[in-house]
Parts: structure tokens; C-alpha cells; sequence
């Protein structure tokens, strides 16, 4: 017994050590004696309330530990008040801190201390990041925080209410599957909006296609095809349109390897070369355009409540269609429908046939139908392009498409 508190109390004391060696380097340059608390204070905040939470458990007595707590609370408190006061520092952090390392440090002795550990990691580090997390607060807009707390509602709130199992005679409909699926769909793409906004304020064709792709490429298409109409047809909207293909290729490959990593190895070599010939003409009409003007039509919220709708009753739709085809028709039949479904929406017809991978369908044959998918929509977008722009923009789009097409199929050959 002595052994493991002992231990505990290591932990206790570790813990208030790490987070104190973060607030003592922020405070670094103040005189000596003018921090209310440092590395040591921390420290032995830590053993404090790993000592308490041992006395609390010998004396059978949880008073002892809460006492405790609310003394050290108040004390703390009114020093930090006094320092405050001289500094004209508001902060509460520092109070919140010393409070947390009471808390971990009594956790590590009379509950998990592995779970203390993490918890003291982590504070450390959401106080270490405060530079970084204040400079991405003065740069996010109000849509993007809208969008992160419909992805939190989405997974914490909806989705474990959902049932988890398939409610139709196929197997194909899981309605606990379908809002993962979305809810992945959407991580996706808030993850690569993000990414993008980072980089900088970079305005631009590049950023504003790569964006937009993360959404629906084939809306890009779309609006670069209108925009065409207007203006005429531009190196620029035709390259533009040519990465956001590039950009729906990569992203189809991403969803598919997490939903189902089988697949991997027989997507990754076709998926890339498709990818590669989309992307090396797209930077070929982007070379010496000018790429400075913000094309505001294809921009936009990372994901919406509409279009996730959208693409969670298309995924409904085609899931059950294709669980429909593996199952009376033939495992072959699927390649047909994802092909058709994929000329609208490519997401919801790949993740539907990798959910059935290596189940209903073979894993061979749900390799074979995505990536006719993945053709398909090729097909789509060039009709987007026919429908919405000039023939000077169209065109070029579509012998791209084209190539692409057949330089994946080949691949896919070779390897399937």
C-alpha cells in the first residue's frame, strides 16, 4: 500500500510540476517574489491535494478533502486578487489553474491517476497555447464558429440517440451508420477548410476552388461555368475548376480508406494518377493567370444544414439501393448503380458501397464500383460545365476529364 501512494503521490506532485513549469516561464521575467505562484507553488499545490485526498481516505471522511479544497480555494484566490490588483491583470486563468491542480492532484491518489495524468497534460497545454488560441479567436468568423458547434451537436447529441442497427429488409439502412457517415463527411471538410484558413489571408482562384471542392466540386464547376458565361472563358476558370476536380478525387479516397482501409491499397494508385493529371493541368492554366481576383461565388461555409441534409438522405437513398442490388441482384449489379448515383453526389455512392465492403459485396468488386463512381462524377461535372459555361470553357474540362479518366482506368487495370 505504501508503495502505491507513494506512487500517487508522485503523480500528484509531477502534476503540478508540469503545469507549474508553464506558468513559471510565462512569468519568467517578473522580479523574485512578486509571482503568487510558480513552479514550486505549483508543485506543492499538487502534493497538497494528493496529501488531503490520502488523509481523507485513511480517516474515512470525504469532509476532510473538501475543507480542504475550499481553504486552499479562497487562498489562493485572494492572493492572486492582491497580485492582480498591482498588475492590473483581470486574468482568472491563474486561479482556474491552481484550482485544476488541487483537483488533479487529489484525482491521482483517491481515483485514477492515469486519467490525472492526462488531465494535467492537457492543462498544461491549453495554457502553453494561449498565444495561438487568442491569434485563431481574432481570425475566426462568426459562420465558422456556427459551423464547429453544429459538428459538436451533430456527434455529441444526435448521433448516440440514433439506433444502431438496419431497420430495412436489405441491410443497407443503419441510421446510426448514415449520420456517422455525414458527420465524417462534414469533419472532412471542416478539417480542410480549416487547414486552408491557416495558411493565411491568401486570396484568389488557388484557395478559393481548393475551398469550395471541400464542399461540392461540382458547384464549383457550376459557378465557374456561370462566371464564364458572364466574363468569358479564362485560363484561370477553367484551372480552377480542374483542382477542384483534383481536390474531389483526394477527398473521396480519404473518406473511403477510414471507412473501410481494405480498400486502400487498391484505390490509392488509380485515385492518385487521376488526381496527379487533374492537378498538373490545373496548375498548367493557372501558370501566368491572374490568380489575385477572389472569386466570391465559389466560397462558403464549410458545410450547412441543408446540404448535410441533402447528402444524408442521398446516402439513405443509395445506401439501401446498392444493399438492394448486392443482395437480390448480384453483388456485380452495384458497380451499375454507383456509377449512376455518382454522377450527382460521389460521397454518398463510394461510402455506401465501402460500408458493404467485405460483407455483402467483395472487396475487389466495391474497389471497382468506387472508382467508377469517382469516373462517373467526372462525367457529372463536365455536364455541369456544358450546362453552365461557353464551349472555351467546357471544353477544356472535358478533354481533362477525359484524360484523367483514362489514366486512372488504366491503373485500375493494372491493379484490380
Amino acid at each position: 500500500m505504501s508503495d502505491e501512494l507513494l506512487l500517487r503521490l508522485g503523480i500528484a506532485l509531477a502534476i503540478g510540476l508540469i503545469i507549474g513549469l508553464e506558468r513559471g516561464w510565462r512569468l519568467r521575467d517578473e522580479p523574485e517574489g512578486s509571482r503568487v505562484a510558480g513552479l514550486r507553488t505549483f508543485g506543492l499545490t499538487g502534493l497538497l491535494g494528493g496529501t488531503l485526498a490520502a488523509v481523507s481516505l485513511a480517516f474515512e471522511s470525504p469532509l476532510v478533502l473538501v475543507a480542504g479544497f475550499v481553504a486552499f480555494a479562497a487562498i489562493f484566490a485572494w492572493y492572486q486578487e492582491r497580485s492582480g490588483e498591482r498588475h492590473e491583470n483581470y486574468s482568472v486563468t491563474g486561479v482556474i489553474a491552481g484550482l485544476a491542480v488541487f483537483g488533479l492532484g487529489a484525482l491521482a491518489v483517491a481515483g485514477d491517476r492515469m486519467v490525472a495524468a492526462a488531465g494535467g497534460v492537457a492543462v498544461a497545454s491549453i495554457l502553453a497555447s494561449r498565444d495561438v488560441i487568442h491569434d485563431l479567436l481574432r481570425r475566426l468568423r462568426w459562420e465558422e464558429v456556427r459551423s464547429a458547434l453544429l459538428l459538436l451537436a451533430m456527434t455529441a447529441i444526435v448521433l448516440p440517440i440514433l439506433p444502431n442497427r438496419d431497420i430495412d429488409p436489405w441491410g443497407g439502412f443503419n441510421p446510426f451508420d448514415v449520420w456517422l457517415f455525414t458527420v465524417l463527411t462534414a469533419a472532412v471538410s471542416f478539417a480542410g477548410y480549416v487547414t486552408i484558413r491557416i495558411v493565411g489571408p491568401s486570396r484568389g482562384m488557388i484557395i478559393a476552388s481548393l475551398l469550395g471542392a471541400l464542399v461540392s466540386s461540382t458547384a464549383v464547376t457550376l459557378a465557374l461555368g456561370r462566371r464564364a458565361r458572364v466574363e468569358g472563358p479564362s485560363r484561370r476558370l477553367v484551372g480552377g475548376a480542374l483542382l477542384a476536380a483534383t481536390v474531389s478525387i483526394l477527398r473521396v479516397t480519404v473518406l473511403v480508406s477510414l471507412i473501410a482501409p481494405p480498400l486502400l491499397p487498391l484505390l490509392v494508385g488509380p485515385a492518385v494518377i487521376a488526381a496527379a493529371v487533374f492537378a498538373a493541368a490545373g496548375a498548367w492554366y493557372l501558370r501566368g493567370s491572374d490568380t489575385a481576383t477572389e472569386p466570391s461565388a465559389v466560397l462558403g461555409n464549410p458545410f450547412d444544414v441543408l446540404p448535410l441534409a441533402i447528402f444524408a438522405l442521398t446516402f439513405s437513398v443509395v445506401s439501401v439501393a446498392s444493399a438492394f442490388a448486392a443482395t437480390r441482384l448480384g453483388p456485380g449489379s452495384i458497380i451499375a448503380a454507383s456509377g449512376l448515383s455518382a454522377i450527382l453526389d460521389v460521397d454518398a455512392a463510394s461510402l455506401s458501397v465501402a460500408r458493404l465492403a467485405g460483407a455483402t459485396v467483395p472487396v475487389g468488386t466495391a474497389a471497382t464500383a468506387i472508382l467508377v463512381a469517382v469516373g462517373a462524377n467526372a462525367l457529372g461535372r463536365f455536364l455541369a460545365a456544358a450546362i453552365a459555361g461557353p464551349p472555351g470553357y467546357w471544353r477544356p474540362v472535358g478533354l481533362v476529364s477525359l484524360a484523367s479518366v483514362a489514366a486512372g482506368g488504366a491503373v485500375a487495370i493494372l491493379v484490380l
